[in-house]
């Protein structure tokens, strides 16, 4: 590991690179729990927040979301952001100041659960302000099933014309995009195609997760239970391809959730799938990133797969 964990690999101005703007589960970590009623011995984990600062603390984990600062052929530079949970504007204040993020040009939604949605309203801090809203949109990308509940959570940025008598109030501007939970159905965004990769998260729920990149696949899947067999067959080696970099949910360090994969699962899933390499998020406060990734690098040696835990600020260069 780099000296302080936001240390980022090298790479040209002219290169893509992957952000990771959070890489832990939804109630993030440090667990308030452990620091308002610690326990005794205190959570080894979740104590460190107290005495090292989040830009030095690898175990410093806000909500998943990925940026894909993409940069195009005639190299232009494009930030597509997937996922905007509860802890997005602390993630601008620490990761888009230092990897010099100017703006977000279009956003990806997984599902709509509160830890991918309810950081909607701070997009206006990375828009241009206007005090009549009269800026260009942000794209923003979702399944009509998280359209009808983000118009329930968030009314006023889905309403579109003024009410009589309504004064105006500054909020953030986004045009609504449908997409499909059907990898036959790609889109684009900000100039990046997107297949999108239907997962249970629950046995009751359908989430995305998404396959993009031409020269190197990435595929991003942050909250699944279980893998649709039509989706796995794509990602996987024996199926679509070995991919070049499987991010995927691992949320317990031992035992199992009904909605999210836990560590013996994912890495169960990382030998079907077996990509090339896999980063790891979701993670809750009972893994040590420093020793969860000494474990790992004894069983990447074993499995001929290099796998990693994630963190928050990471940046990854990547051909796109």
């Amino acid at each position: 590991m780099e000296n302080g964990v936001a240390a980022a690999e090298q790479s040209s101005p002219s290169s893509s690179a992957l952000i990771f703007m959070g890489t832990g589960c939804s109630s993030a970590v440090p667990n308030a729990m452990c620091l308002i009623q610690p326990s005794d011995p205190p959570c080894s984990v979740c104590v460190q927040s107290l005495s090292i600062s989040p830009d030095q603390n690898p175990n410093y984990r806000g909500n998943t979301s990925l940026l894909i600062d993409y940069c195009q052929t005639d190299g232009e530079h494009s930030y597509i952001l997937i996922d905007v949970g509860k802890t997005f504007r602390e993630a601008v204040l620490r990761w888009f100041t230092l990897h010099k993020i100017p703006r977000v040009d279009s956003i990806i939604l997984t599902h709509e659960h509160a830890d991918a949605i309810l950081g909607l309203d701070d997009i206006r801090a990375v828009q241009p302000f206007s005090t009549t809203n009269d800026i260009s949109p942000t794209p923003i990308y979702l399944t009509q099933d998280s359209m009808n509940s983000v118009a329930v959570k968030f009314p006023y940025l889905v309403q579109k014309k003024l009410k009589e008598g309504q004064e105006i109030r500054r909020v953030a501007q986004l045009d609504w995009k449908i997409i499909e939970s059907d990898h036959e159905k790609p889109f684009f965004a900000s100039g990046l195609q997107f297949a999108p990769l239907p997962v249970m998260h629950g046995e009751d729920y359908v989430a995305l997760g998404f396959l993009f990149g031409q020269k190197c696949e990435v595929a991003y899947i942050s909250d699944v239970s279980r893998f649709i067999p039509s989706t796995e067959a794509l990602i996987s080696k024996s199926g679509g391809g070995q991919l070049d970099l499987l991010i995927l949910d691992t949320l317990y360090k031992n035992g199992s959730h009904n909605t999210h994969l836990c560590f013996s699962q994912t890495l169960d899933a990382v030998k079907r799938i077996c990509p090339k390499r896999a980063l790891l998020i979701g993670m809750t406060h009972e893994f040590d990133h420093h020793n969860d990734n000494t474990f790992l690098a004894e069983w990447s040696s074993r499995e001929g797969i290099q796998v990693q835990l994630a963190h928050d600020g990471l940046r990854i260069p990547i051909d796109l």
